[in-house]
């Protein structure tokens, strides 16, 4: 086959993607093999492949490609995610362009909306995903709604609610006024705000006297049911039993008494909202306070609020500063910095509200999930994670699962008829029945029964991810779930460890009795070179489709590996890929440079192409024996930086410049296919960060004994290798640097054939000279027993070298460049002496930086002496 001489990533990725789906080489079904299963952190229905996304895949593809070369049955299950809030968001917007209010439809009308929406828009991650290689068993594809997943869920619901882990209650919780529904505190992003300290006086009642409160919120004063201090508080003493007035509505309520209460905030008291506020709400049940709920589901004022009816949040409280001011109860204004709780999905500011939820309590049931990383049973890469899922799973709190939506799992509690009381099954047949026995009316049929109009947290579906994508909640005993269960490494963001990689822990020893995975390999966050988190809104994410396009697949996955360990954050800009695009070019440059010698089957292996293979054999498999350590610690851009020096350095740079045939000679048989071979076995480590290109240069080098494919091939065994072989070489190419750099400095044309004499001090190994001869451009090596005069000289491992250098070089220009050397440092080592021979600069500085003061002095003087001897020797 002819080999182009440009390698065209978008032809070859295409042709080759095509090629592995076509002979279902990612596909696995249970057999004798071990399984390596990995499951792919499902990203939202709604979502569009993000540079997030591209690191995340092209580490789980790594690890997936390499362990189906290890012959192991590797399968990664990919998919997605529902998505409640964004999906049902994304749908109410495309409704409103077609002139369509969701609130003017039914239940169902909407879910057809949405179902409609999700089959046009829902797949195209997954396509994205494609194009940058991912091995996926796309015939196992899974959605967190489709019937099997759905079905696991609502089991899970009743099981749980059966078990008592599940209640109903009227709770305080997160509410996003924007999506209409309750979120949990892991979905709360806390961030530090500008806002305003409202210094409020609150009328003591029958008094002509006054205490003063500040808030943040003057407009929820509307829903004030007490003031409170604490009763260590001397100033407040003389309040114990009285009343003071709410502002604005002159509410009646009692002044309590409390240690929850800073004496050192504000002015030591507090205005007590019980339906607002947590700790309020805390407080309200110690004291057995009045919860007045002032606000709607979208953040505007109701009834109760009794000022102010329908005005939204933050447009009431502008009108209630501006009342407080007339009526003189406004004492000041300061500018005040506090931490806001907003939407992890919409950004709005969230409004702690009391309602009726649904809640799963999480103490017991996530004990074993602690254990398990507490004992390394499960290992989350880097450790330092280890210390924030301690203390999540330390105080996790009882988990609010209830969403006030209509696109998800609705939650299966059946009310009875004219009643708050329910039966819970995850049938209708199952809730009828219940519901019978429960009433003793026999009567009773599906009409009379309401289901719950809630449906539960996305969170809820996805915390089974790893055993419902085997169907392992409603068939444990079947053979995919039996073969593939527990999975083995899970490749996801910080951010969700506790959202999604906790959970997930929990209910895999609640449902399957054991692990869901072994290692979590925690990635670090994509950022630009400001260090910024790439975001639409900043403007600062590319696109990874136009990387793709530009750069080539394999390009964008190695330049996102380059340089992003474990946890660590990845600074993105274009010269990563760009890097990578380099690299590709000279694996395929170099490739091209092989396979188009001419071959003499004639003509012997030279010594220096026989002594090269020796020591590249050597040095490969040391580092495929270090490649396998890396991948063991999941230390991945360490793999592609060991991969990548061993091809560009030892490869293309020493091995390939030693054998390569002299102009328009050929070359060996013998070293053209030991060179063939070494690079496909480059190839086959390259693979699992370059698929395409390694499949293109695999059906290249292919013989008849290997696989059809390099996604089937064998990942290298490592074979024995001397490592003496290895640093004896290291001096072959320390001695070769030195030659180099001698002709450079003394301008000695190439053409120029130099004598090299060696003065030995210990064993030498003169196995590499017929590589430094070639390489040095030497007439030849001789062994000497004393030091040459008039030679350019250095010492490696205690030998000594000598480059004669009579009639090479101009004596005088020589003397010339060797006296401005002998000036420079003369000139160095003054002004060194004039700051060591400074009293106070000695007295004062550092002794680390008087050390390295006094290390420039002796090794500016070493250097002097040597010039002058250099000099010397010349002028004889």
């Amino acid at each position: 086959m002819e080999i182009p001489a440009k390698y065209e990533s978008q032809d070859i990725e295409k042709k080759w993607y095509q090629f592995w789906l076509d002979k279902n080489y990612f596909h696995s079904e249970p057999d004798s093999r071990e399984p390596y299963v990995n499951v792919i952190p499902p990203p939202n229905v709604t979502g569009v492949l993000h540079m997030g996304h591209m690191l995340n895949n092209t580490i789980q593809d790594v690890l997936v490609r390499r362990a189906r070369m290890l012959g192991k049955n590797a399968v990664w299950i990919p998919g997605t995610d529902h998505a409640s809030i964004a999906t049902e968001a994304k749908v109410v917007a495309k409704l409103k362009t077609d002139g369509i209010d969701k609130n003017n439809l039914t239940r169902n009308e909407f879910l057809e909306h949405a179902w409609e929406w999700k089959e046009k828009h829902g797949g195209i991650i997954l396509e994205q995903l494609k194009k940058l290689g991912a091995s996926c068993d796309w015939e196992r594809t899974c959605f967190t709604m489709d019937e099997i997943r759905s079905e696991s869920v609502i089991k899970v619901f009743c099981d749980l609610y059966e078990k008592g882990l599940i209640y109903r209650g009227v709770r305080m919780v997160n509410w996003d006024p924007d999506a209409k529904t309750a979120v949990s505190d892991e979905e709360v992003l806390h961030t530090e705000e500008n806002s305003k300290l409202y210094y409020v006086k609150y009328k003591i009642l029958d008094e002509n006297d006054y205490v003063t409160i500040a808030t943040t919120r003057p407009e929820t004063i509307l829903g004030d049911t007490a003031v409170c201090v604490n009763p260590k508080d001397k100033r407040f003493e003389h309040l114990k039993g009285k009343k003071v007035i709410v502002p604005m509505i002159n509410r009646e309520v009692p002044i309590i008494f409390d240690d929850y209460v800073d004496m050192e905030f504000g002015t030591g008291c507090l205005k007590i909202t019980p339906a607002h506020d947590i700790n309020d709400y805390e407080i309200g049940v110690r004291h057995n306070l009045e919860s007045i709920d002032i606000f709607n589901e979208n953040g505007s004022l109701n009834e109760a609020a009794e000022m102010f009816v329908g005005v939204d949040r933050f447009q009431a409280r502008e009108l209630a500063v501006k009342e407080l001011e007339i009526m003189g109860a406004l004492v000041k204004i300061e500018d005040y910095t506090n931490k806001v709780g907003r939407s992890e999905r919409t950004n709005a500011v969230i409004e702690p509200k009391l309602s009726m939820q649904w809640f799963l309590k999480m103490k017991n049931i996530s004990k074993p999930a602690l254990e398990a990383v507490e004992n390394d049973d499960i290992k989350l890469l880097p450790a330092k994670f280890k210390n924030v899922y301690r203390h999540w799973m330390e105080n996790v709190r009882d988990w609010c699962l209830s969403r006030q939506l209509w696109w998800g799992h609705r939650i299966p509690a059946y009310y009875l008829p004219n009643s708050n009381e329910f039966v819970v099954a995850d049938n209708e047949e199952k809730a009828i029945a219940l519901a019978r026995q429960k009433t003793g009316n026999q009567n009773l049929t599906i009409m009379d029964l309401r289901q719950d109009e809630d449906v539960l947290d996305t969170w809820f579906s996805s915390w089974l991810w790893p055993i419902s994508v085997f169907d392992g909640i409603s068939n444990p005993e079947n053979p995919d779930f039996k073969y593939y269960y527990h999975t083995n490494d899970l490749v996801t963001a910080p951010e969700i460890l506790f959202f999604w990689v906790a959970r997930m822990i929990i209910a895999g020893y609640e449902y399957a009795g054991e692990k869901p995975f072994s290692n979590v390999y925690l990635t670090g966050i994509v950022r630009d070179k400001q260090r910024r988190k790439m975001s639409k809104s900043l403007g600062n994410s590319p696109d990874p489709l136009v990387l793709i396009d530009k750069y080539g697949a394999d390009a964008v996955r190695v330049g996102m590996l380059f340089c992003s360990p474990a946890g660590g954050d990845l600074l993105y800009d274009d010269s990563l890929p760009e890097q990578g695009r380099n690299f590709a070019n000279k694996i395929w440059n170099a490739f091209r440079l092989v396979k188009n010698w001419d071959v003499d089957n004639k003509i012997s292996q030279p010594e220096h192409a026989k002594n090269a293979a020796i020591w590249f054999h050597a040095k490969l498999n040391e580092t495929i024996n270090s490649l396998n350590a890396q991948y063991d610690d999941f230390r991945l851009s360490e793999v592609l930086m060991t991969i990548y020096k061993l091809f560009r350095d030892d490869f293309s740079s020493w091995y390939l410049e030693i054998i390569k045939p002299d102009y328009q000679k050929p070359i060996d048989a013998l070293t053209y296919n030991q060179s063939l071979e070494f690079f496909k076995k480059l190839t086959l480590l390259l693979a699992p960060f370059m698929p395409f290109i390694t499949e293109e240069l695999w059906q290249f080098l292919k013989t008849e004994k290997d696989d059809e494919s390099i996604v089937i091939a064998k990942w290298p065994v490592v074979e024995r290798f001397d490592k003496n072989i290895i640093s004896d070489f290291q001096n072959c190419m320390d001695v070769v640097t030195n030659i180099r750099n001698i002709r450079q400095e003394k301008n000695l044309p190439l053409k120029e054939k130099l004598n090299l004499s060696i003065v030995k001090h210990g064993n030498y190994n003169s196995e590499f000279n017929s590589i430094i001869e070639r390489l040095g451009k030497l007439n030849k090596i001789q062994f000497i027993d004393i030091k040459l005069d008039n030679a350019a000289s250095f010492l490696i491992k205690a030998h000594e070298y000598f480059i004669p250098l009579d009639n090479l070089i101009d004596k005088d220009e020589e003397i010339k460049k060797i006296e401005e050397e002998l000036k420079y440092t003369q000139g160095f080592l003054n002004s060194v002496m004039k700051k060591l021979g400074n009293e106070r600069f000695v007295n004062n500085a550092p002794a680390k930086v008087i050390e390295i003061e006094r290390k420039k002095q002796a090794d500016a003087l070493a250097k002097i002496e040597i010039l002058k001897d250099q000099a010397a020797k010349l002028k004889l």
